[in-house]
């Protein structure tokens, strides 16, 4: 009798009965008030009457005789039916628990299955996307580049010009790499390259020299080019052709060409709906190209103060410009992970490319200056060169943390310099690949903008103060903190006889000898 135990109330069965469905040993009372109101076995559920369970012989017990309600054996009775109920509502919730967990477990395995299938297609659906737009420009697939502006006169002369210059504004061809594009390349770069060899280690005899720049002070303080509404200068350039000229780009949706020598603004280029982030001058002419966050680039006329042509070459904010040596050129990135070679002649798109291995948002962009690779910055911290004849990815440098925020060739052709929101300027040699030099700064400082100056004997670092380096020993020469809030663009006259630098203090500053 001590063997046997009731399956459900886990005690020794006064009257034991098995189950033949399941082969239990139950309570007799017990499984008759189970059976009754489940009408099934309790262990494998199958069905099971009362008129089936099996008695087993034991030693007979005697039974006392049914005591009066009022007797302490009737309480006791009492009592035992309770326990009874007890433990099958125990047994009841105990059944239940196991059930839902084993339908939770099943619903959590079809969820995790589900996400998995989702994140399978949307990487599918992204590839494929980034796949077509690759080939969108080797295919000749149509994309509206050039707009003329609006302010134009509307003659039909001029509107014929503009169905010409713009393929008919929706059914304009991306003409791709050509052959004669990849020859006018590699042309320029050559002569670039003799330029270079002829010159030597030589310095401009005119260039600046380090105890000068260590003297410079504040000469000019401009806050009037950009509206005081919604203030900051978020980018700067030089007139390589006249240094007198300063182009700055605004918050205010503007930019402003500024003379320094005649403290006098040339002209306010307005057009771009969004901020102005991206500005560079033409080498040899007076234009001067723009990028914006409503994803667009304008080329602009500065005497009429006119854009000449709106280039839609991206889906997301422009966020890195570069001008080719050869003046025809134009390099540009965006969040929407591409890089893009445009010819601004014609408004046509030449490449339209994004790293299909390891697509990510590009932040900055520069040439080499023999034009024949480029660097991009991206939002994960790497630093990207690219082959602009193959378009291809050739050699990456990691080592930064926090997005890439400017980068800058040295004029030597072998040294990059390059900045992200780790407090510090990494310098990357070009011939061995590595990186041979960091700049360690103060801890939270942030950098916005960096300039290797036109003979690559300085370099300078604008972002939380404007700071000025000696190349090859790398020491620093000036720490400019005139700006009372972030400078976010800092870049070098005339064989440096001046630094010009911007800040979100809506300010241009000029700084020279005393």
């Amino acid at each position: 009798m001590a063997s046997l135990t009731c399956a459900l109330s886990n005690e020794v069965p006064d009257c034991p009965v098995v189950s033949p469905v399941s082969g239990q040993v139950y309570e007799r009372r017990l499984i008759e008030k189970y059976v009754g109101e489940a009408g099934v076995d309790p262990i494998n559920k199958e069905p099971l009457t009362i008129e089936q369970l099996i008695e087993v012989k034991c030693s007979p017990l005697v039974k006392p005789k049914p005591p009066s309600a009022t007797s302490i054996p009737a309480i006791l009775k009492s009592l035992q039916d309770e326990w009874d109920a007890v433990m099958l509502h125990s047994f009841t919730l105990r059944q239940q628990l196991q059930t839902a967990r084993q339908e939770l477990s099943h619903a959590l395995y079809q969820h995790d299955a589900a996400c998995r299938v989702i994140a399978r297609l949307n990487k599918e659906v992204t590839a494929a996307r980034e796949a077509l737009a690759t080939l969108k420009p080797q295919a000749g697939a149509g994309t509206p580049m050039l707009h003329t502006p609006s302010h134009a006169p509307p003659t039909p002369g001029h509107d014929q010009a503009s169905a010409v210059a713009a393929g008919g504004a929706g059914t304009q061809e991306a003409s791709g790499m050509t052959g004669d594009i990849v020859e006018k390349l590699q042309e320029k770069a050559t002569v670039l390259t003799q330029e270079r060899k002829r010159r030597g280690k030589t310095v401009p005899e005119d260039l600046c020299t380090a105890e000068k720049i260590k003297e410079f002070v504040t000469q000019s303080s401009h806050p009037g080019l950009h509206s005081a509404s919604v203030p900051g200068i978020l980018a700067v350039d030089i007139s390589p052709a006249d240094t007198a000229k300063i182009l700055t780009g605004g918050a205010d949706k503007n930019a402003t060409v500024f003379n320094k020598d005649l403290e006098q603004v040339v002209a306010v280029l307005k057009g771009h709906t969004k901020k102005v982030n991206r500005v560079v001058f033409h080498p040899t002419e007076d234009i001067v190209i723009t990028g914006s966050h409503d994803s667009t680039v304008r080329v602009w006329n500065v005497p009429n103060a006119t854009s000449t042509s709106v280039l839609r070459l991206h889906d997301g904010p422009v966020t890195g410009l570069s001008l080719h040596a050869t003046g025809d050129y134009v390099l540009t990135t965006s969040t929407d992970q591409h890089w893009a070679f445009s010819d601004i002649r014609t408004g046509r798109l030449v490449s339209r490319v994004t790293d299909s291995s390891a697509p990510v948002a590009l932040t900055c962009a520069q040439f080499h200056p023999d034009g024949l690779i480029f660097g991009t910055g991206t939002a994960d911290a790497q630093i990207k060169i690219w082959d602009l004849k193959e378009q291809s990815n050739v050699a990456n440098f990691p080592g930064h943390t926090g997005q890439i925020s400017a980068l800058s060739f040295s004029e030597n052709g072998y040294y990059l310099a390059t900045a992200a929101d780790d407090s510090c300027v990494k310098l990357w040699d070009l011939r061995k690949l590595k990186n041979f030099k960091t700049l360690q700064l103060e801890d939270g400082y942030e950098v916005r903008d960096l300039c290797f100056d036109s003979s690559g004997t300085y370099l300078a670092v604008a972002g939380s103060d404007v700071r000025v380096y000696l190349c090859k020993q790398w020491n620093e020469l000036k720490v400019m903190n005139d700006h009372t809030a972030m400078a976010t663009g800092v870049r070098f006259g005339e064989n440096s006889q001046y630094i010009a630098s911007t800040s979100m203090d809506r300010t241009l500053k000029i700084y020279g000898a005393q």
